[in-house]
């Protein structure tokens, strides 16, 4: 970015020498020699008089603007600039030059605050820090209003923050801008997690407005992911967060037809699998569940997630069939095969991933069904001393 905008700021700087004495008024002439000394005040001083004198001064309220550019006074920079250009286009390209040197100036200004927000290990210092690099961010958008990159990283900022509300204004002004896969993914990452916050408040005050702006927001998240799978149709972030909000919102027959239709088009796929997977899995289609997540791991062996919920799916499957023998009075020899399916496959998902108690204890269960107890039992301990930790 620098090596772009250093040959900018020295043609400019050579531009000021070169035209600093033609032809003007007074008070211009005297405006020129002050910027020239960086003595901002008395230009500001007879720059006002020129303009006081002759209101339709694009060259003063030119001059006026890198004025308040040097003082970093970004609102009356702007107002001076907008001003000149009402008047006539003259100065249109010095001012778009001395608009984008300084919008890199904020720019790298909120970058080094945030870098350094990440690196303090003091609440006070990063929470200063971060927003002093949204204040440089928010500079630098006044300055440069359709820079995608400016309201990405204000975005990443407020994540870090955890400010969840004001990452949404500008993540869906870079989506406007341009098709951000983080936009997407963030944007609707958030509309869905609000989503279950509010689901969760509905199933505490059984309020009906909540459960409808739960809905609401799921909705918000599908329509968001649906056009970021529209660029990025590959992306198995953004298909998951796709497919669990069709979940939530209750449209699981939409996501499933979206996502049959996906796995048609592209069998290779193995996110599309997955996810396909996921939905049918919810749908208590074990069969088919099974087959997807199969078939994704077919393509991708070390598809760890697919290891997961397949071993979900096959324990799940165990258990139906274990109730419906039960409620019979009878034994289904298939329920062992189910959880011996299982078994391998949890297996596979603790070698990559050991730190889950919850899967321990899944694990624990299943040895425990297919007779193995003593694995059971080494597998609940484990459980245990991670829940300890």
């Amino acid at each position: 970015m620098k090596r772009i905008l250093f040959p900018i700021i020295v043609v400019f700087s050579v531009m000021m020498v070169f035209t600093g004495f033609q032809c003007a008024s007074t008070e211009i002439t005297s405006a020129k020699l002050y910027i020239n000394q960086k003595n901002w005040d008395k230009a500001i001083n007879v720059l006002n008089k020129e303009i006081e004198k002759n209101p339709k001064s694009d060259e003063g309220y030119y001059l006026m603007g890198l004025v308040y550019s040097e003082k970093e006074d970004v609102d009356n920079t702007i107002k001076a600039f907008d001003n000149s250009l009402s008047i006539s286009k003259k100065f249109e390209k010095e001012i778009n030059t001395q608009k984008k040197v300084q919008w890199a100036n904020y720019f790298n200004k909120a970058v080094s605050f945030f870098n350094r927000a990440m690196q303090a290990t003091d609440v006070d210092t990063q929470k200063i820090q971060y927003e002093r690099s949204i204040f440089a961010f928010n500079q630098a958008i006044k300055l440069e209003p359709d820079s995608a990159d400016t309201y990405k990283n204000l975005s990443f900022v407020y994540l870090n923050q955890q400010k969840l509300d004001d990452a949404i204004v500008p993540l869906k002004k870079l989506i406007s801008l341009e098709p951000s896969l983080e936009g997407y993914r963030y944007l609707g990452e958030i509309y869905f997690n609000q989503g279950n916050v509010k689901l969760s408040k509905y199933e505490e005050s059984k309020n009906a407005a909540d459960s409808l702006a739960a809905m609401e927001l799921f909705n918000k998240s599908i329509e968001v992911l649906e056009k970021g799978r529209v660029h990025f149709p590959n992306d198995s972030e953004i298909l998951l967060y796709l497919s669990n909000a069709y979940i939530a919102a209750n449209k699981i027959d939409v996501a499933i037809s979206a996502f049959k239709a996906g796995v048609e088009q592209e069998p290779e796929n193995q996110y599309y699998r997955y996810n396909y997977g996921v939905l049918l899995l919810g749908g208590n289609s074990f069969a088919e569940a099974a087959e997807q997540f199969e078939k994704a791991l077919q393509i991708d062996p070390s598809y760890i997630n697919a290891h997961y919920n397949l071993a979900v799916t096959y324990v799940k499957w165990g258990a139906t069939l274990s109730k419906a023998a039960e409620e019979k009075g009878e034994e289904n020899p298939q329920v062992k095969v189910k959880y011996g399916l299982a078994l391998p496959h949890l297996e596979t998902y603790l070698q990559k991933k050991d730190d889950d108690p919850a899967i321990w204890e899944l694990t624990g269960r299943v040895y425990s069904i297919l007779g193995r107890l003593e694995d059971g039992v080494k597998a609940f301990e484990k459980a245990d001393s991670l829940r300890k930790r």
